[in-house]
């Protein structure tokens, strides 16, 4: 293990996976997704990477802790008891495991994120 083992956390140019979400969560848009997983353990349960939406709405359900930094845009976030948060470039914050909500995307909206499941 040396120097060359840190990755830096950027956009690659390649090893993108891209997806819309189930359509029974789809609430309403076509909320075109795109991961780009910089890294995951050994063990499978910790993976970190850069993630992007083009506007949308979507149900979420949080079966892992996640933190998130956004880089671009903005989201909503909704809890089910009808509150939201909204976070927009520069905010970091933490989704904890058994979260359940929505995720809205106005425009546009590209995070780091780290999980650990």
């Amino acid at each position: 293990m040396n120097i060359n083992n840190i990755l830096d956390v950027k956009t690659p140019a390649e090893d993108v996976e891209s997806y819309l979400p189930d359509a029974d969560k789809i609430i309403n848009g076509q909320p075109k997704q795109r991961v780009w997983n910089l890294m995951s353990s050994k063990d499978d349960r910790f993976h970190s990477g850069i993630w992007d939406s083009q506007a949308g709405h979507w149900k979420v359900s949080y079966s892992e802790d996640e933190y998130c930094h956004i880089l671009e845009g903005e989201s909503i976030i909704h809890d089910n008891e009808g509150t939201h948060k909204i976070v927009k470039a520069g905010d970091h914050f933490l989704i904890p495991a058994g979260f359940k909500g929505s995720w809205e995307v106005p425009s546009y909206c590209k995070k780091i994120y780290v999980i650990y499941e």
